[in-house]
């Protein structure tokens, strides 16, 4: 420990004013390089040791009172000729900027001895290279001085050099503005904030630099009463400049300087604890045992470190208040996320001296911040001081003041910040359990469904810690038969209980993702089963009809991602995830558990609810996820037959479509070729569809007879049609019933439907949907089987067959949707339409088999024309009906997915770019509704061919210009009309998608403006002196002229 100084101080200017205001909005020096307050002597601020740092006590008595934000009064006007300083101004775009990085960085690293240069290339430690700067500055501390003032200022991005040659070169105030003054103004990057890896690496360096620099100076020269005083004094004025690059640089550097000084006040601290506890044990000694020699040591050594430490925290001090009180709130938002991220470190490291409401205040003051990556940094900060039980207390009045605001912020914009947000309201009812209204807690549940995975899982983290956990007080309880129930029964009543609570009944998966991996309840099947075979025990409640149906609907969802490891939809990444080995045999023993489990307990389940359709949907779909192989293995073939003599039971007896296809896709993967269990299900299949077509044949034929005999079928006789034909359709989605021969049959119908020669004697409207769906299939089918089963020897006659079907099919499917005798029977003709098109499309036309070839299905341009007409009719004409949101919004997906069956045409080029031009007109006027599918459109069409692109784009205008022509008096559209203001609109949304690069763009943009000027002049009035009626065309095409390069604006004049 150096001895105590005496003599003149070196002084490092005044002490700060007092800081008068909370927050007086977000500050930006107005200063021009001076700081704006002097530092308190270490002598004149002592005034005795405290136990605990000075409290800026100048603020107002209530800690947590909102912040004034105060106008920022407008500095005095420079006189002309004096150079102003660089304000912060949006970067600007440079056409060489890769070279101007270059060049800059160049400049800048010019002296290879230096610091700047050495923390930037060098590969040595830093703790190295800060131990070389030590030996420098003990042989010479001014020079020393100027290479670590000469670091921060290049760290900053200026080119400016400082040299023991300058006069005052340690009047900080003059370097500051002189530097300022050799700043480049043009460039807005500097090192900081510059992309890349080697910059990143800059940046950890530079704090690793300053943090060692304290650390290894930790025991004498930070002491010294000069490096600090200097650097302190530097970094203070530099965070006060109006220079962003200095302002963000020095600032991160102090912050860093007072992390390493709370580093060294600790040890400190510690050291004197030590030495007050060794001084104490020797001072109660008796006088015989008591050493003198060693007492006084020790009340040296205490001295000394009690000294050290004063020292210390008017340092700390001095720089909260001189940099952190100000740079907190500066307009920068990386300047206050670096204050907030490090005063949390300072109060996980040092509670004593920072864990402080005076301190605090400013961490819940910035959670209102705009910026999402501050508010995140406010929550990284308070995290770890609620993980702490020893803190506790000291967060008492903190929490108080700001719970409402942290719990608002679960609800954040930002998902990362939300996601903090709820880990802190987690610790929050940790320590203070009652502190959180119910109120506080519901906004919390809700966010079990939210789309956001992290958020979610966090949420149900929450309802773990508060509803969804064992406690040592739950009673055992017992079955009727005496059976004792398994532990996690109570919880999963909760659960039950919750999701039912929650309203969100079609949201099943979602709440089993967000517990799926926190929560093991939610895979315990055995406890999900028993609760539904086994009879309640006495004091056990009866689960109702509505609990059973939601702990069906949670096991299913559960063993679907158990079995996939698939998020639902919504909730997974929009990138492809690849799973690791481990995470991938996880899946595959969770597959094989569930299996193992089901493979009994699914057949009396569906014993128990073969008639509730409800129920049956979702544990239909259980065999979906089994491993097959377990049926042979585990020999549990009786447990397969069970099941598939339910499955041929409920398709023979149940008409709920949704239970029928679950049906059917249950039997498509037990009959996975190549499985154990193939054959036997096989024959199961065959069985089922046999019935299935021994029906439907029954049913056709009374119907037909009854027809032919001029008699009306009855009520019976119409459900039976009805229903053996949706049977059909259902099963030929998933299976392939072509060898039962079925076409020609179920066509009969649609082509008399079509034809409208029997009026009146045509199967029901709901039957008709069938026949068509069921035809669509059944040509699907007949293709995958010429392309993968068909012999050599049969493909010519199997195709001509194909071919002759599919011809047939189309034409009557293209007049049911122009003409159909019900919007419903219409809208699965389209759909079948724009399926068969994407099937049969060119691709077959690239086949080596030329019989295969020939099955390639093209639309006329009457086809092409019948589907716009559907679409404009059906997609965006605007019934004003008044109907329940659930219809509407039903209503609205169902537009949508016709909307997206035409636009797959035009994607894959199957009907030509220009098809689209009346759908792109409602482009601005439909955004809402179809906006991303209109646009995810146009960007597909452009790479298709830009110029048709264009031309296309011209059409759409075109349309809606002649639209408002027809609706305006003598053809003449009014200027400042509305129609022609969102037409205009609808133009400048156009240009948009040719992107900021002329040169390619350049000849569609000329052929469209050439295309639409011909157009605007080349309707000829008959008065000879009258303007072209479409001239006003050409405002609409101005909106595409930022698009056209200078020199074919020049010939576009020309051309006109």
């Amino acid at each position: 420990m150096m001895a105590r100084r005496g003599g003149k101080r070196i002084r490092m200017n005044d002490p700060p004013p007092e800081y008068e205001e909370h927050g007086e909005g977000l500050n930006e020096s107005t200063s021009d390089g001076d700081s704006p307050m002097k530092r308190m002597t270490r002598l004149r601020a002592r005034g005795g040791i405290r136990d605990k740092p000075p409290i800026i006590d100048d603020d107002e008595d209530d800690f947590f009172a909102p912040v004034a934000r105060k106008r920022k009064q407008p500095g005095p006007r420079k006189p002309p000729g004096e150079r102003r300083e660089r304000v912060d101004r949006p970067r600007k775009e440079h056409i060489e900027k890769e070279q101007e990085r270059v060049d800059m960085e160049r400049d800048v690293t010019t002296d290879e001895n230096s610091l700047y240069f050495i923390v930037r290339h060098s590969k040595s430690a830093i703790a190295s290279i800060v131990d070389d700067w030590i030996e420098k500055y003990k042989e010479n501390r001014d020079s020393a001085l100027i290479a670590l003032m000469q670091f921060f200022i290049n760290a900053s991005g200026c080119k400016g050099k400082i040299s023991e040659d300058m006069p005052h070169p340690m009047e900080h105030t003059a370097v500051i503005r002189k530097m300022t003054e050799e700043f480049d103004e043009e460039s807005g990057e500097y090192p900081l904030i510059m992309p890349g890896q080697q910059w990143k690496k800059f940046k950890m360096n530079f704090c690793d630099f300053v943090q060692t620099l304290v650390k290894q100076c930790q025991y004498s020269i930070i002491y010294d009463q000069f490096l600090m005083d200097n650097v302190i004094s530097l970094l203070t004025g530099l965070s006060d400049s109006q220079v962003r690059a200095f302002r963000h640089t020095a600032t991160l550097a102090a912050m860093k300087l007072m992390t390493a000084l709370v580093d060294v006040a600790l040890l400190v601290s510690n050291n004197f604890e030590n030495a007050a506890k060794q001084y104490e044990a020797e001072r109660v000694k008796s006088r015989d045992r008591r050493a003198t020699d060693r007492l006084e040591s020790l009340m040296t050594k205490r001295a000394e470190l009690e000294e050290n430490m004063d020292e210390i925290k008017n340092m700390l001090t001095y720089m909260f208040k001189s940099v952190f009180v100000h740079r907190y709130r500066d307009t920068l938002p990386d300047i206050r996320a670096i204050c907030m991220a490090e005063i949390g470190v300072w109060m996980e490291n040092y509670p004593q001296n920072f864990l402080d409401d005076s301190y605090l205040k400013y961490i819940g003051w910035t959670l209102h911040d705009k910026v999402g990556e501050v508010r995140l940094r406010c929550l990284q900060a308070l995290l770890p001081l609620y993980d702490k039980e020893e803190l506790k207390g000291k967060l008492e009045l903190f929490t108080s003041k700001f719970k409402d605001r942290i719990v608002a912020m679960t609800l954040d914009k930002e998902f990362e910040v939300a996601v903090h947000a709820v880990k802190l309201v987690i610790s929050i009812l940790k320590i203070h359990p009652d502190i959180l209204a119910d109120k506080d807690c519901e906004i919390v549940y809700e966010l079990v469904y939210s789309s956001h995975r992290g958020v979610a899982q966090a949420a149900a983290e929450f309802l773990n810690v508060r509803l969804f956990h064992l406690t040592s007080d739950m009673e055992e309880t017992k079955t009727r038969r005496g059976k004792i129930r398994l532990p996690n029964t109570p919880l999963i009543r909760d659960l039950v209980q919750f999701f039912i609570e929650s309203e969100l009944h079609e949201h099943g998966a979602y709440l089993v993702d967000s517990f799926i991996d926190n929560n093991a309840m939610v895979k315990d099947w055995e406890c999900m089963t028993d609760l539904l075979l086994e009879e309640p025990g006495i004091n056990e409640e009866v689960l109702d009809n509505k609990q059973e149906s939601t702990l069906i609907e949670i096991m299913v969802s559960s063993v679907k991602q158990s079995a996939t490891g698939e998020a639902p939809v919504g909730r997974a990444s929009n990138r492809k995830i690849t799973l690791s080995s481990k995470e991938l045999k996880a899946i595959q023993d969770e597959k094989v558990r569930l299996t193992e489990h089901f493979i009994s307990t699914l057949p009396p389940l569906l014993e128990k609810y073969q008639a509730d359709s409800e129920k049956l949907a979702n544990l239909l779909a259980v065999p979906q996820y089994f491993e097959l192989d377990i049926y042979t293995t585990n020999r549990q073939e009786s447990n397969l037959q069970a099941l598939l003599d339910k499955m041929s039971y409920i398709m023979s007896v149940h008409t709920d479509r949704e239970v029928l296809e679950t049906c059917a896709k249950t039997l498509e993967y037990l009959c996975s070729e190549g499985s154990a269990t193939y054959t036997r299900c096989d024959v199961a299949r065959s069985n089922i569809i046999d019935n299935a077509v021994n029906k439907y044949k029954d049913a056709i034929d009374d119907w037909r007879n009854l027809i032919a005999g001029e008699e009306l079928p009855n009520e019976d006789e119409i459900y039976n049609v009805t229903i053996s034909l949706k049977v059909i359709s259902i099963l030929y989605a998933s299976h392939n019933l072509n060898p039962w021969n079925l076409f020609e049959s179920i066509f009969q119908d649609v082509e008399e439907c079509q034809s409208k020669e029997n009026p009146g004697r045509t199967l029901p409207n709901e039957a008709l949907i069938y026949c068509i769906e069921a035809c669509y299939f059944s040509i699907s089918w007949g293709l995958y089987f010429v392309e993968n089963q068909c012999e050599s020897n049969n493909v010519v006659m199997v195709c001509a067959e194909l071919r002759d079907n599919l011809v047939k099919y189309m034409a009557a499917c293209f007049e049911l949707t122009r003409d159909g005798p019900t919007e419903q029977i219409q809208e699965s003709a389209y759909q079948s339409i724009c399926d068969i098109l994407i099937v049969f499309s060119d691709q077959l036309s690239k086949n080596e088999n030329e019989n295969l070839r020939s099955l390639e299905y093209k639309s006329t341009l009457d086809e092409q024309l019948i589907l716009n007409n559907f679409v404009q009719h059906y997609v965006f004409t605007i019934k004003q009906e008044v109907v329940q949101d659930e219809t509407r919004i039903e209503e609205l997906h169902k537009k949508r997915n016709f909307l997206a069956s035409f636009c797959k045409l035009i994607v894959y080029n199957i009907i030509p770019t220009k098809s689209a031009a009346g759908m792109f007109k409602h482009y601005v006027k439909c955004y809402n509704e179809y906006g991303d599918i209109i646009k995810a459109t146009l960007g597909k069409a452009r790479e298709i061919n830009k110029i048709n692109f264009a031309l296309t784009l011209l059409l759409s205008l075109i349309a809606v210009f002649k639209e408002l022509q027809q609706q305006s008096e003598n053809s003449v559209i009014s200027k400042n009309s509305h129609d022609f203001s969102d037409l205009k609109e609808l133009a400048k949304r156009f240009a948009l998608t040719f992107g900021f690069d002329a040169i390619k763009n350049r000849e569609p943009v000329i052929a469209l403006h050439r295309a639409g000027i011909l157009f605007a002049v080349g309707d000829v009035p008959e008065d000879p002196v009258a303007a072209p009626t479409r001239l006003l065309f050409l405002e609409v095409l101005n909106e595409f002229n930022n698009k056209l390069l200078k020199q074919d604006k020049k010939s576009n004049t020309e051309f006109s």
